[in-house]
C-alpha cells in the first residue's frame, strides 16, 4: 500500500519577534511546526545564528578565534570583523567584564563599549549581561537607554531582577527582553507571566531557557525545549509561545574537550578543532530541540550551522 503522509497541524504558532531596525532586521519564531518539520508545514522563519564578541576583547578566546580577528585591536574593529562573518545574522555583545567577581568594570565603562560597538555596525544586536543579578539590574537598563531606536535584544532578565530590566528594556525604551531561566519549563513560564504582568508585550519577549554542552547533562535541555514547544503548539499555551535563543559558546568553549591542550591529550586531536566540534554539535542539537536562534563564537561554527539550517528549511 502507498504511504499516505498525514501532516501534524497545530492551531497555534510561536510568536514572531523582530530584532534590529531599518532594513537590518532578523525575525525569530513565527513557526507552527516542530523544528525542521517542513513535511508538516513550510518554515515561516528559519532559525538564526549570532556571533559573539566580548567586552574583554580577545584575551579569553581560543587561538583559532583570535586568529580570525588578527589586526583588529579596538572593540569597533572586532565588531566589524565579527559582523562580516559568513552566515552571521546578528551580533551578540557579552558584557562579562562587568562581573563584580571578575574584572568588575563600571557601568560607565561598559556603556562606552556598548556605544562603540553599536556605532561601528548596523546589524541587529543582542547584548548579554554579566550574569550577576544585582549588577545586571543596574547595567542592562542603561544598555536599553543607550541603544534607543535600535530594537536590540537585552539579555538576560531573571526572576531576581525582572522588574528593573523588564520595565526599562521592555517598557521605557521599547527593546526586546531576553527572559532567562534555568532549564525548567515551569520557571520559564513563570518568568514570562510576571514579565507580561509588568506590561511588556509578549511579542517583545525571547526566552533563554538554559543550555549545556553536548554530553554535559544535555538531556535536560532537550527535554525542557521539547516540553516547551509541545505546550506552546499542542496546548496553545501563550505564555510559552515566545521564541527561544540559546547562547551556545559560553558552555562549549569551557569544557575539557575544548580546553585541554593537544600536548596533554594528543589522542583527542587539535584543540581548536575540538572546540569547533563541540560548538557545532551543541548548536545543532539545540536547533533540533527547539531553539529559534543560537549564539556561537568561532567563525567556522557560524558558517557550518548556517549552512545546516539552509539545507533543512
Amino acid at each position: 500500500m502507498p504511504f499516505n503522509q498525514k501532516p501534524q497541524k497545530f492551531n497555534a504558532k510561536i510568536n514572531t519577534v523582530t530584532i534590529g531596525s531599518g532594513d537590518k532586521t532578523v525575525t525569530l519564531g513565527g513557526n507552527s511546526t516542530f523544528p525542521f518539520y517542513t513535511f508538516d508545514a513550510p518554515t515561516a522563519n528559519a532559525p538564526k545564528v549570532g556571533i559573539e564578541i566580548s567586552d574583554l576583547g580577545l584575551d579569553a578566546f581560543a587561538p583559532g578565534v583570535k586568529a580570525f580577528y588578527e589586526g583588529a585591536s579596538t572593540m569597533a574593529e572586532i565588531a566589524q570583523k565579527a559582523a562580516s562573518v559568513e552566515g552571521a545574522d546578528f551580533l551578540a555583545l557579552n558584557l562579562e567584564g562587568g562581573d563584580p567577581n571578575g574584572t568588575n568594570k563600571s557601568v560607565d565603562e561598559l556603556i562606552a563599549i556598548v556605544k562603540e560597538v553599536a556605532g561601528a555596525v548596523d546589524c541587529p544586536l543582542v547584548v548579554e549581561g554579566c550574569k550577576n543579578v544585582e549588577k545586571d539590574a543596574e547595567l542592562l537598563p542603561k544598555v536599553a537607554e543607550a541603544l534607543q531606536g535600535r530594537n536590540v535584544l537585552v539579555m538576560s532578565e531573571k526572576e531576581e531582577n525582572y522588574k528593573a530590566i523588564g520595565a526599562a528594556a521592555g517598557l521605557a525604551y521599547d527593546q526586546v527582553v531576553g527572559a532567562e531561566s534555568a532549564v525548567d519549563i515551569n520557571l520559564a513560564k513563570q518568568l514570562n507571566v510576571v514579565t507580561t504582568q509588568l506590561g511588556v508585550n509578549a511579542q517583545k519577549i525571547v526566552m533563554n531557557v538554559g543550555s549545556a554542552a553536548a554530553g554535559y547533562g544535555y538531556e535536560y535541555v532537550v527535554s525542557t525545549m521539547d516540553r516547551i514547544k509541545g505546550a506552546a503548539l499542542g496546548q496553545s499555551d501563550n505564555m510559552l509561545q515566545m521564541p527561544i535563543i540559546t547562547p551556545v559558546s559560553a558552555e562549549t568553549w569551557g569544557v575539557k574537550e575544548a580546553t585541554a591542550s593537544e600536548a596533554d591529550m594528543p589522542e583527542w586531536g587539535p584543540e581548536d578543532e575540538r572546540g569547533i566540534d563541540m560548538e557545532i554539535m551543541t548548536a545543532a542539537a539545540d536547533l533540533a530541540a527547539g531553539s529559534d536562534a543560537v549564539i556561537l563564537r568561532h567563525p567556522k561554527s557560524v558558517e557550518t550551522i548556517s549552512k545546516m539550517i539552509a539545507a533543512l528549511v
